[in-house]
């Protein structure tokens, strides 16, 4: 086993116990804080909170950022699911392909259209939807592929929009964590189905200081079609042709995400800069195994956005322990995975029914890579996995 002595600080000589959190948005802010509060205030002295001119600026700097015509401003991440699903018209009868390994959002809104969400297993090495094992699941039913683009990296798209278009099937993408994130051919998350979803949640990558999402289309039928369904179906003042949601995004959301938009590359970068040094370091140390951890691929031609930097090991409750006990926090993404959520019972699905997505559940660990995390912080949190396999 390589020894720890090479990192900038080693933990045999550290007296003191640091606290590494998860995620520290406090510190982004402070980064930002000026900037956010004139543009908040500007918002308050327009009094003009609900679908101003700062939603529509926003939706057209995310439609250009994401690479498509369109963006409609939505109230979360999950009504941009639900919304997406509506707009297609989907509901009682019609089945939705999808992957048992995700937030429960991306399953619950095709259950609350009425329609049915049929399950396909992961890859193990992406953890996104599998493609080769979809088609298997096509019947007359299935109205709609929805792969998701989990912990910031793409799913493999090309397969899927093949399968597309050969069954007549829509594709909607749920790029909640994976705004800016791109496939080999630099097609980016969002902007390659039929309609992609993002969330703004204050954990994503580009977060709001509340709830907040977005659809992106380059169909300009299901554009109008969701600015409508966001105010309650309307066309016009008390004219209700359908039935829809309050799903507006509001300006003091957009305001800010407009000043974080300006540095999303920026902390992407970072992001992305410590995944690598993660995998670096715990592979000069020879953690690297069946034994020990599986690190998340970092891809050589497509951009990892690294929402959550997710390794994988058979001592996952072990080693999230030890880190705790050292000050260091950590994530279990997801510890069930949702086709056996008692909710979902009735979809009739028993354990080793997608084997993979269950040893995922079982395995992954996300270590903090956010962009403030200092270098003292990021080398503390390497020791502290080093510590952990060196000492058992």
């Amino acid at each position: 086993m390589v020894a720890l002595h090479h990192l900038t600080c080693h933990d045999s000589g550290r007296e003191t116990q640091l606290n590494v959190p998860f995620l520290d948005l406090r510190s982004q802010y402070l980064t930002i804080r000026d900037e956010v509060r004139a543009a908040l205030d500007a918002v308050c002295e327009s009094q003009h909170f609900i679908l101003g001119q700062r939603v529509t600026a926003l939706e057209q700097e995310i439609a250009r950022y994401c690479g498509t015509r369109y963006a409609v401003g939505v109230s979360s991440g999950t009504d941009a699911l639900l919304s997406a699903l509506m707009a297609l018209g989907i509901g009682p009868g019609d089945e939705v392909i999808t992957t048992p390994y995700t937030f429960f959002a991306t399953s619950g809104s095709i259950v609350r259209v009425g329609a049915r969400p049929v399950f396909v297993d992961i890859d193990p090495v992406s953890l996104n939807l599998e493609p080769s094992q979809v088609e298997d699941r096509v019947t007359p039913k299935t109205k709609v592929l929805l792969p998701v683009h989990l912990f910031g990296r793409c799913a493999e798209m090309e397969p899927l929009l093949s399968l597309a278009a050969r069954h007549h099937l829509a594709i909607i993408e749920d790029a909640a964590q994976a705004i800016g994130a791109e496939t080999d051919d630099g097609q980016r998350a969002g902007g390659i189905g039929t309609l992609g979803c993002l969330s703004f949640y204050p954990t994503k990558n580009l977060g709001a200081f509340g709830d907040g999402g977005m659809v992106l289309t380059n169909d300009p039928k299901l554009t109008d079609l969701l600015r409508s369904l966001r105010q309650h179906g309307s066309e016009g003042q008390y004219d209700h042709p359908r039935v829809g949601g309050n799903f507006r995004l509001d300006e003091l959301q957009a305001a800010v995400l407009l000043v974080k938009l300006r540095s999303l590359d920026r902390w992407t970068e970072a992001r992305q800069a410590r995944a690598s040094r993660y995998n670096d370091a715990f592979r000069s140390l020879g953690f690297e195994g069946p034994d020990g951890l599986t690190l998340p691929e970092i891809p050589k031609t497509a951009r990892h956005v690294f929402n959550q930097y997710v390794l994988r090991t058979s001592r996952r409750n072990e080693l999230a322990r030890f880190l705790s006990s050292r000050g260091i926090s950590t994530a279990i993404y997801y510890p069930k995975p949702l086709h056996l959520q008692e909710c979902f019972a009735f979809l009739g699905h028993k354990e080793a029914d997608f084997p993979e997505a269950e040893r995922a559940a079982r395995e992954a660990l996300a270590l903090p890579v956010y962009p403030e995390l200092t270098e003292e912080m990021h080398t503390y949190v390497i020791e502290g996995v080093g510590a952990f396999f060196q000492t058992r």
